[in-house]
């Protein structure tokens, strides 16, 4: 009995769901690079090489320890460039008995999967991804009946059920979250970890010449390359961190600074999101961390929640909300996306330094995803689809169960408040608290209008004048009306001025 089992190039677990029951001696592994997915949005090269380097790396550890691995290069001959395709081009080289998957990240390959048994006439097994610690079907048991979904409140139940940060049935220190202590700016004179990353073997080297050569058109550069490619690298990687950057991780998780890309991040989202860590040993490792004295419980707590809570809750959404959920446009947004955000050519120091950034490092963190490149795309009201391409396009750990619901929901509140209680929207002020940008920039952010007054200033006062019968009675919001409602209307009308100039100039 032959059974084809389908490994994805972001499942690249040895223990994932499909393959543990491997039979060595008669099942197939297939593995396969298509053309479909590395051009459905113009990936940034360096994520193309990041996932066909690992799933080279994947698939010659398996057949080291004896298994049978059909590989599919992205140029190898007659590639049809699908998974359809070439699974059913496998299913006619192997005759297996039956084809055995994991579950995907992403809805639309789903769906190709549920078709793959009457297309293909041999059956086909769909299994549970259980590197996650909240299965689709447990969150979909905990947001049945509920009016409202918020992270805060699935965090603590993820804390209880596993026991993680726990004191019997209490939390760690006495507090779900220490998230207040964790939004410090980066005093003057403290430097981050050096982040050499990993050097390029052979198998490396070759992608990188084949992604040099098909997509040298796409976004970001490719010289640099330093992801970590095997489970080992990425352990490394793990490592490094807890040892050098998780102890001030908590304080300086929202701080920005000109040239420090990485500063006391773990840098691990990619190698966790593609399958060379599972969740539960990062957060196993944090906490050790913290319960051997290596890291204070602000540090610990602020990054195991963005793993326990936001990675799971974020996936739990997506999940729970699709296909629908991608329509979404509670605001109405229909600007397209400004060519800056390809270019990186603009004047605002903040946004030419995180695309740059993200052109040349396939990464950002997440505040300057959220405050910086998103604040601005909820500010001008950049149509969604556009916004949401980009993100995926861009970040070398954006996979759609991830992305969508932190851009669509988070970022844009394009999904009107199921994801989170308000938009995070904010003036140039937040980005001058944690940042140095403000300070090198041609724009002003102490003016809101005027001329070289920070655009973020006007364009945050004419988002909530736009959508004030919408946020107005969001108790989290009221103080800021209360605000607005004091100017004069002269005031205004000149805030708003700016603001209409500014977008007829960005056009």
């Amino acid at each position: 009995m032959t059974v084809l089992r389908l490994v994805l190039g972001d499942q690249l677990d040895r223990n994932i769901s499909s393959l543990t029951d491997l039979d060595r001696d008669a099942d197939v592994v297939l593995m396969v690079e298509v053309t479909d997915e590395a051009t459905y949005v113009p990936h940034h090269p360096k994520k193309i090489a990041l996932i066909l380097s690992a799933m080279r790396h994947f698939a010659a550890a398996l057949e080291e320890e004896g298994a049978r691995v059909d590989y599919v290069r992205l140029d190898g001959r007659g590639n049809t460039g699908s998974f359809t395709g070439e699974v059913d081009r496998a299913v006619k080289r192997h005759k297996p008995d039956r084809v055995v998957v994991t579950e995907p990240g992403e809805w639309r390959v789903e769906q190709d999967m549920k078709a793959w048994e009457e297309a293909l006439g041999v059956p086909v097994e769909i299994r549970p991804d259980d590197r996650f610690l909240c299965s689709r079907a447990e969150f979909a048991a905990w947001a049945e009946g509920r009016k409202m979904f918020r992270m805060e409140h699935f965090y603590r139940e993820m804390r209880k059920r596993t026991g993680i940060l726990m004191d019997g049935d209490e939390p760690e220190g006495g507090a779900w979250n220490f998230d207040k202590e964790n939004r410090k700016p980066l005093p003057k004179g403290l430097t981050a970890p050096e982040f050499d990353g990993v050097e390029p073997d052979a198998i490396t080297s070759e992608v990188l010449a084949l992604v040099a050569e098909r997509f040298a058109d796409n976004f970001g550069d490719l010289d640099g390359f330093r992801f970590p490619v095997t489970r080992e690298q990425a352990f490394d990687l793990l490592d490094r961190f807890v040892a050098q950057g998780l102890e001030r991780f908590g304080d300086y998780q929202d701080a920005m600074a000109l040239g420090e890309p990485f500063l006391f991040h773990s840098l691990i989202s990619p190698a966790l999101n593609i399958g060379l860590l599972r969740p539960r040993e990062v957060i196993e490792r944090v906490e050790a961390a913290y319960r051997d004295g290596g890291a204070p419980l602000n540090a610990a707590e602020g990054y195991i929640r963005q793993i326990l809570g936001w990675r799971e809750y974020v996936r739990g959404i997506y999940w729970h909300a699709m296909p629908d959920y991608a329509q979404t446009n509670a605001f109405g947004a229909d600007r397209p996306l400004p060519a800056l955000y390809w270019t990186g050519e603009t004047d605002m120091r903040c946004l030419a330094e995180v695309v740059g950034q993200t052109r040349r490092e396939a990464y950002a963190h997440h505040i300057q995803r959220l405050m910086v490149t998103g604040c601005f795309a909820l500010l001008i009201g950049a149509d969604p689809a556009e916004v949401n391409e980009w993100y995926l396009a861009v970040y070398a750990d954006a996979f759609e169960w991830v992305q969508l619901p932190n851009t669509h929901g988070m970022v844009l509140h394009a999904d009107g408040g199921m994801l989170g209680s308000k938009p995070y929207a904010a003036s140039g002020k937040y980005i001058d608290r944690m940042s140095d940008y403000c300070g090198n920039c041609r724009f002003d952010v102490k003016k809101t209008d005027g001329e070289n007054a920070c655009p973020f200033n006007a364009l945050y006062w004419r988002f909530l004048d736009r959508h004030a019968e919408r946020l107005r009675d969001n108790r989290r919001m009221s103080m800021i009306y209360r605000t607005w409602d004091r100017f004069d209307d002269d005031r205004r009308a000149a805030i708003l001025k700016q603001a209409d100039t500014f977008l007829e100039t960005l056009s």
